[in-house]
């Protein structure tokens, strides 16, 4: 992976998308990544160049310095690139780079100079589009996204306590909605409420009755009182009782007990 000077690459056009707030924080999207090792580390691991995109880091890099570090545990030779839309940040950010890791103007049209990426993270990005543009921006992420590659969509509280994300994945050249996923270090406690704050802009909006997200959240909210007698032992029991309960009457809800006991929940959807 080259250096840049972080302009796009020439053939490309402008950058599609507007600037965030540029809000973050260290480790905010620690848990984020803690889940991607453990839900795909076949792709992290997978030989080859393609890379891993931190895309809209926002004003500090941190994000991107933080995941290239623990995604290095298990590909020591993982090659990582962030993506800014706002070229003080990219400035910023300019000193930071070394081998395997660059910094470039971009936006959902990713500036690659025929480069590949196995990951592109989006997180708290589209939060400010309208619901129609959501779909557009995922096509544009997944244009050099390889066979088997993951874009992981989605929004964090503003300390990465709780968050929700979209799981996309690049299958037979086409972008399949794989998976909604859940997670939370029960640092505020437990309540699914929190979870529909930060859903992803296409389901934010569809918390209304005959939407499946509304469905799948007022089954939740049944089950958390039908368990609402492991409050006593702590948020996390009180969580992976809920979610078991959930099981009976939430088909989408895969069952395997490990994610829930680090707390994560993940709800197949293609």
């Amino acid at each position: 992976m080259s250096e840049s000077d972080g302009k796009r690459p020439r053939s490309e056009s402008r950058p599609r998308g507007q600037p965030t707030r540029g809000k973050t924080a260290t480790n905010r999207l620690r848990r984020v990544d803690r889940f991607l090792i453990d839900y795909d580390l076949e792709l992290l691991r997978r030989p080859g160049e393609s890379l891993f995109i931190d895309l809209g880091y926002g004003a500090s890099p941190v994000t991107t310095l933080d995941s290239l570090r623990l995604f290095r545990r298990v590909n020591s030779s993982l090659c990582c690139l962030g993506v800014e839309i706002d070229p003080e940040r990219v400035a910023a950010a300019k000193p930071f780079e070394r081998p395997g890791l660059a910094f470039r103007l971009g936006g959902f049209n990713l500036p690659l100079g025929g480069e590949s990426t196995r990951l592109v993270r989006a997180f708290n990005v589209l939060r400010q589009y309208d619901e129609s543009a959501v779909e557009v921006a995922h096509l544009q992420m997944s244009t050099a996204l390889i066979e088997g590659g993951l874009i992981v969509e989605g929004t964090s509280d503003p300390y990465g306590r709780v968050w929700t994300a979209w799981l996309l994945r690049k299958r037979e050249g086409r972008l399949h909605r794989e998976a909604l996923a859940l997670g939370t270090n029960f640092k505020s406690g437990f309540d699914p409420v929190a979870f529909q704050a930060v859903l992803p802009k296409a389901l934010i909006h569809r918390m209304v009755p005959g939407e499946r997200i509304h469905a799948l959240f007022s089954r939740w909210h049944e089950a958390t009182h039908q368990t609402i007698g492991n409050r006593v032992f702590g948020p996390r029991q009180w969580w992976r009782a809920s979610l078991e309960a959930l099981t009976k009457t939430e088909s989408a809800l895969r069952s395997d007990p490990r994610p829930w006991r680090r707390g994560w929940a993940v709800f197949d959807w293609d």
